[in-house]
């Protein structure tokens, strides 16, 4: 299914679109943040239409593992959005997140407008200061997105440690995160 970062809905609302490796992980980070309203599992920044699950994970198709974040900035601002992306996970990898290997897992920024690809330069350049090795994050220019199949979707809060890459990957990552930023959780 397409669907635009554009697609009509609450006024307030603004589109974030991160890929930071696994989209499970990154969802499961975002979806726990005040001020988020919605996280969607996708795959953007490729040159296939409709792709599927199978076919990125092949890192033929071009397309990054993302999400879609649907947010209000009157409670949590673009910045702050992407400043928490890039303590999250590891900025300083090539095409990769720890064993998940691959273009499909690279950290990039799709800025859904001008105001968002500046901000998205500033957060790169304030996180530099956090890590030893030279970010390489790309900021990528907006794509047509791609919803994620219906397994992927809130994929961590369904499945949890029942499977043992969440086990080992996404609940440590999603414990560090909810130490880190306690005051910014959802109730």
């Amino acid at each position: 299914m397409t669907d635009t970062p554009d697609t009509p809905g609450d006024a307030r609302l603004e589109t974030a679109i991160l890929a930071g490796g696994c989209f499970w992980c990154t969802e499961a980070i975002f979806d726990r943040l005040q001020g988020v309203a919605s996280v969607e599992s996708g795959y953007t920044g490729g040159h296939v239409e409709r792709p599927s699950y199978r076919q990125v994970c092949t890192g033929e198709t071009g397309h990054a593992e993302a999400v879609k974040i649907r947010f209000d900035p009157a409670k949590i601002s673009y910045a702050d959005l992407l400043d928490i992306f890039l303590a999250t996970h590891d900025p300083t990898q090539l095409n990769r997140q720890g064993n998940d290997i691959g273009p499909q897992y690279r950290s990039a920024i799709f800025p859904q407008s001008p105001a968002q690809a500046a901000e998205a330069k500033a957060a790169i350049a304030r996180a530099q200061a956090d890590w030893a090795a030279p970010i390489v994050t790309t900021i990528e220019p907006a794509a047509p997105w791609w919803q994620a199949e219906q397994e992927h979707q809130e994929y961590f809060d369904r499945v949890g440690d029942q499977n043992p890459y969440c086990t080992a990957v996404v609940s440590p990552k999603v414990r560090k995160f909810m130490q880190k930023y306690a005051k910014r959780l959802k109730d």
